[in-house]
């Protein structure tokens, strides 16, 4: 199989959840007024839910401090809010100092990144005013606009605990998986339309699809990604920027097979001319330049977060739908190594390898998010913001991602992201049996829909447990044993099992020895045969 592949399959697994204690600075002066973002520790410091219901202080400047020592007068500070600068000594020794100077809040000016501010637990009880970090630059901003004659509102909108992007994550996986697996069936029917020799015997068609047929290549696969995997955890700066070509050349290829799968079923005209002797589609180029252009805007835009996440998901949804076209699984026995091996890959590389890395960090967290994004972290529960504004950190393109509505997304944009393999690779499953209705014939696609139906309800569980834990999931964890059980039940239930383990259109015999596919031409038998 293509290097490139491997490389790129490697990284679909990776997902990862991660969460900050983000807040809101109201800044006014009576006439105008603007937003600025804050982090705070809950369980340190009570914040107002809403800004009608946050008490207002006027803001004193001390930018010039530190504030680790008691050199300015108490009615300077009574009933006001403060703002020094961070470092020289820690941050509840500052909140002591200010609540002893009758100061009502104070607030951390900050040139490096956020963290959630945090102190012994003896300390969080002599803290009694509210205490957040803001950016540096924030303040100079709101001196520049407002003056000195500032008042702030400190409040944090609550995080609801089901978002509506929760839904278009939902959408967008059954979409891709369904029309992914309805697709391949269609190309299957179209295959066995066109009668003998439009495949062979090692495992690739005259298309250019890829069949997986052999045990020991599957292992051997999931193994190579293992590996891959691992080198993406030790070489990251460098093999991240080979993800993001491969990405931008598979997906614009994917998109461009999308659209003129599309335009040929519409009965979309080519507009064929010639030209230097040789005939040329109109649309073929048309649809290149704009596939190419589409990919190219995603390259060079892809750390802009507000909006080119849109094309990101494009380019995911039409990689995935090719991918599920192109690789086919030959039998439902390979259905059953592959999930349970990348099942076993997904779990292991989440939850067994914080045991033997450096850090405590999970192997696919760390690629997922990047070395450098995943910050400093207390159990679990945070992330650096940056102060002034960095390089981006580049981030592998293996993930839909939609914007959390429901966040407030001053510090950053939130979102809520699926990776590509909890869609290809019970995807590859949902094709599959969609192949074999059209093997059997079967009038109600019972298997597609069976499995397609199971899909569903293992994303729904996998969106509940993490709603629940509040914790990233690995969604394969849930969608394997759904999406394999429920298939198998269905072949049970109907008394094809043998046949449904067994696959293959060329070469299927019931128990009474008659071919699988009914009424076929000979030549398929012969085919399966020489196999």
């Amino acid at each position: 199989m293509d290097r490139k592949l491997i490389v790129f399959l490697s990284a679909l697994l990776l997902c990862s959840v991660v969460s900050c204690q983000e807040a809101v600075l109201h800044v006014s002066d009576g006439s105008a007024d603007k937003e600025y973002c804050l982090v705070y520790n809950s369980s340190w410091t009570n914040v107002s839910s809403s800004l009608s219901t946050a008490e207002e202080y006027q803001l004193v400047n001390l930018t010039s401090s530190f504030l680790c020592s008691a050199d300015v007068p108490p009615a300077e500070l009574k009933g006001k809010a403060v703002v020094v600068m961070r470092g020289n000594c820690t941050f509840s020794e500052k909140a002591q100092i200010a609540q002893d100077l009758n100061a009502s809040a104070i607030l951390i000016a900050s040139t490096s990144p956020l963290i959630i501010p945090s102190a012994n637990e003896t300390e969080y009880g002599k803290v009694k005013i509210p205490l957040a970090l803001m950016r540096y630059r924030d303040i100079l901003d709101a001196q520049k606009r407002f003056g000195d004659r500032m008042s702030v509102r400190l409040y944090a909108p609550p995080s609801s605990v089901f978002d509506l992007s929760i839904l278009v994550m939902l959408f967008i996986s059954i979409f891709t998986v369904g029309m992914g697996g309805f697709w391949s069936g269609a190309a299957e029917r179209e295959k066995l339309n066109a009668g003998p020799g439009f495949g062979d015997c090692r495992g690739r068609t005259d298309s250019g699809d890829v069949s997986l047929y052999s045990p020991l290549k599957v292992v051997l696969f999931v193994a190579l990604m293992c590996g891959m995997l691992v080198l993406m955890y030790f070489f990251y700066k460098i093999l991240v920027y080979v993800i993001i070509v491969i990405f931008c050349v598979a997906s614009a290829a994917a998109l461009y097979s999308c659209l003129d799968a599309i335009m040929e079923k519409i009965g979309c005209n080519t507009l064929s001319f010639s030209c230097l002797g040789k005939g040329l589609s109109g649309r073929s180029l048309l649809l290149a330049a704009f596939c190419i252009t589409v990919a190219v805007l995603w390259g060079v835009y892809r750390n802009e977060d507000r909006w080119i996440w849109i094309l990101q998901d494009l380019l995911g949804i039409a990689f995935c739908l090719n991918f599920m076209k192109t690789i086919t699984v030959s039998n439902y026995k390979i259905c059953v190594i592959l999930l349970s091996l990348l099942l076993l890959y997904d779990v292991f590389f989440v939850f067994i390898t914080p045991f033997f890395t450096p850090n405590g960090e999970s192997i696919m967290v760390q690629v997922a998010v990047g070395p450098e994004s995943a910050g400093e972290k207390n159990g679990g529960n945070q992330f650096e913001i940056p102060a002034e504004p960095t390089a981006p950190n580049e981030k592998l393109p293996v993930v839909m991602r939609v914007p959390r509505f429901s966040a407030p997304n001053l510090c950053s944009i939130q979102f809520s992201i699926l990776g590509y393999g909890d869609l290809i690779v019970p995807g590859l499953l949902v094709a599959y049996c969609h192949r074999f209705d059209v093997w059997i014939s079967s009038p109600k696609r019972i298997y597609f829909v069976s499995c397609l139906t199971a899909y569903f309800f293992g994303m729904i569980v996998t969106f509940v447990v993490m709603i629940l834990s509040k914790m990233g999931q690995p969604a394969l964890l849930y969608l394997v044993p759904f999406t394999l059980i429920t298939s198998a039940m269905v072949a049970w239930r109907r008394g094809e099992m043998k046949r449904f383990w067994a696959g293959s259109t060329h070469e299927v015999l019931d128990s009474s020895r008659e071919p699988l596919l009914q009424g076929r031409r000979t030549e398929h038998d012969s085919i399966g045969r020489k196999c």
